[in-house]
Parts: structure tokens; sequence; C-alpha cells
């Protein structure tokens, strides 16, 4: 709408703005695709002590530990690449005594995004996961990563996991506006509940388009503008994970990423070279094209395929026409307030 403060800036300006030393932090993405270069510019930053969310902890969340962002994790999943005997920055780091991790299945971690996103304080989860290790051990939340209380209405005992209110989201999306309406298309895992959840929400997306190109297609709108607080346009914001409709995953960049994390001091050359070497996303694909040659980059450029159109047209817009009148009854506001009031009158 005209007249609305735009929220598009920089991805250095609101991590700056937005995400602070302590916060907890939410990776709003789900496995495919991750917002890197929000996460990249957390490590810019320098961001220490968070404690991290994230429902598919792939590259993004070994980068953050690499950097010495992340002291707590919250989650279902980590990559950590070779398992206990292979090399990952989490994996060092869980060894080294710097990071606590509390683990959830998908289900209980979703149930506390969702808890958090309606405002309730907890939410009931299904009674199975009392026979793993997912119940019994636990870190940093101790008693507070489940809790089982008498249900009021049956006096049966139900299990419990407490809601997720997060500081801070960050998230890559398809497209948004200036405004923040924000819109993904893809699988969508907790994406939506992690960011409507959080205080603050942080997204960068591949473009920016006109609000019409919002209002043409509101079904695929996650987040409305009024919870957005900041929008980065970044191309490639995702690489190199991948974007449904823009790119595909560079696999042959992810497996260099995996081979530097091996080790301490590969990871450290990594992120001199890919994070802190590269002041923007614009840099980050200037030394791509430099080392690999943007043919490659080019090469996973999705192909068109859109879906079928849907008419999201009305007859009109408004209840009134452009006399002004009810298009109903034929009369005016004043017309009809007049008829209420005689009604009021004869009916007391």
């Amino acid at each position: 709408m005209e007249g609305r403060k735009s929220k598009i800036t920089t991805a250095r300006e609101a991590i700056s703005r937005l995400v602070h030393d302590g916060d907890e932090l939410v990776i709003g993405n789900y496995t495919v695709g991750t917002c890197a270069e929000l996460v990249y510019e957390v490590v810019r930053q320098k961001r220490k002590n968070l404690t991290l969310y994230t429902q598919s902890g792939i590259f993004d969340a070994d980068v953050l530990v690499a950097a010495g962002c992340i002291s707590r994790m919250v989650t279902t999943y980590v990559l950590r690449s070779g398992g206990k005997s292979g090399g990952s920055s989490v994996e060092r780091a869980l060894k080294a005594g710097i990071l606590e991790i509390e683990d959830y299945s998908n289900f209980n971690y979703n149930a506390r995004m969702v808890a958090g996103m309606h405002g309730f304080s907890f939410m009931q989860v299904l009674e199975g996961i009392r026979e793993t290790d997912l119940f019994r051990k636990r870190t940093f939340m101790g008693d507070d990563k489940y809790r089982i209380i008498q249900c009021p209405y049956t006096k049966k005992e139900i299990l419990t996991v407490p809601a997720a209110n997060p500081d801070v989201c960050i998230l890559h999306v398809q497209r948004a506006d200036r405004n923040g309406n924000a819109q993904y298309w893809g699988a969508l895992g907790s994406v939506a509940a992690a960011a409507l959840a959080s205080k603050r929400i942080i997204v960068s997306c591949e473009e920016i388009v006109d609000e019409s190109v919002i209002r043409s297609s509101p079904n695929l709108t996650i987040l409305p503008a009024y919870r957005v607080d900041a929008v980065v346009e970044c191309p490639w914001g995702a690489h190199p994970s991948e974007v449904l409709g823009y790119y595909n995953m560079d696999k042959l960049f992810y497996g260099l990423f995996l081979e530097a994390m091996k080790t301490a001091e590969g990871m450290d050359k990594w992120l001199e070279e890919w994070v802190f070497g590269c002041s923007d996303r614009l840099a980050y694909l200037d030394r791509y094209a430099k080392v690999f040659h943007m043919a490659i980059l080019n090469s996973l450029r999705a192909k068109t395929m859109p879906s079928s159109p849907a008419n999201y047209g009305a007859a009109f817009d408004s209840s009134w026409n452009e006399d002004g009148r009810d298009r109903s009854t034929g009369k005016t506001p004043e017309e009809i307030e007049l008829i209420l009031e005689q009604r009021e009158k004869l009916y007391g």
C-alpha cells in the first residue's frame, strides 16, 4: 500500500539491528534450502552465546558452531558428517564440551513451534517418546524438556512439551514485497510456525516483487507484513542449498564444504574464504565465479514449470457500489442507519 514504510534492508543492517548476543535464534528453513547469507552475516558479526533452534541442522548449523556463535542447540537432526568417528564442527564442539544439544523428534519439535505460534504455553505430544532416549536424556533444559501433567478432563497422565518463542527467526523464501509479505512454496516443515512463534523475523528472498504479485497468489503467503521486521533481497541467498523454482543444490560446492569440515583447520580456512572473505552475497558470487566459473552456477538454474493459474477474482471487492450504495439493498449508509433507528423505536 502507498505510504507504508518499506522494510527492505541489507543483511548486515538486519542482523546488526535484530540479532543480539545471547539470543535464541531459530533457522526457519527446513532441509530443502536454508538462509545461508543470513547465517553467514551472523558469523561475520561474531554473535556469541546463541541458542540455536533448527529442525534440520545441515551446513548452516556447522558454520555457526565452527565460528563459535552457538553454545546451545535444540534440534531434531544435525548433519555431524561421519558420525562420532567422523569430522564435523558440531561433533568437535560436543567432544570439547563447548556445545550442549537437546534432541527432539520432528513431531515434538514442531509441537513446540506450533504452541509458540498460537500463544499456548505447552502442547500435548504422543506418549511413545517416553520409551526413548529423547525423553530420558536431557541437558540444559532439564525437567522442562518434557513434563507429564494430568488431563483436566480424563484425569489421565499426558506428556507435554513447552512452547518455543525464540527471540529471532531468520529464513529464506522465494519472494516478498517491500512491506514484508513473504511467499514460500515447496516442503514446508516448520517454516511458517518457526517464524510466527518468534518475537522478531528477518526474511531474505530471491526477489522483491510488487504487492500486486503477492495479492495474485495469496495462498503462497506464509508471513504477513505486520509480523516481519526486515526484508533482504538476496539472489542465490540459499546457495549451496536449493530453492524450489530458482536453483538446485550445488553438490560440487557442498562436497567441498564437507571435505573442509573434516578438520578444524580446514573449516577455519573455509570460513575465511567464503564467509569472512566475502563482505556480502555479491562478493560471494564474485568469488565463486573466479574459482569455479559462473557456467557451473548457471547450470543449476531451475527450468520454468509454472503451476496452473487459479482464479482469485470476484465480481467486486466491496459491498458498496460506485455510487456509495449497498449492493444488496441499494441504500446509502445514512439511509440504512435511519432504517435501523426506526426499527429500534418500533420494536424496542
